[in-house]
């Protein structure tokens, strides 16, 4: 089921592929930090957080699913 919206999902992504992006241009320890943009990528590709169904969120209309 469903859970993230349109602009929940491209807000996401977007930040997700700064992070991963750290992994690439950062020279310091703090590179691993783009870790954390690879479940921002995820969840937004698939449209499902799992942080979101345990909390009851939904960002996302009834009509798409």
């Amino acid at each position: 089921m469903k859970n993230v919206g349109y602009l929940d999902r491209t807000i996401r992504f977007i930040i997700g592929i700064f992070l991963v992006l750290m992994l690439v241009f950062v020279e310091s320890t703090w590179k691993y930090v783009g870790l954390i943009g690879i479940p921002f990528i995820l969840t937004s590709l698939l449209g499902t957080c799992f942080v979101y169904r345990i909390l009851g969120v939904r960002t996302c209309s009834t009509k798409s699913y």
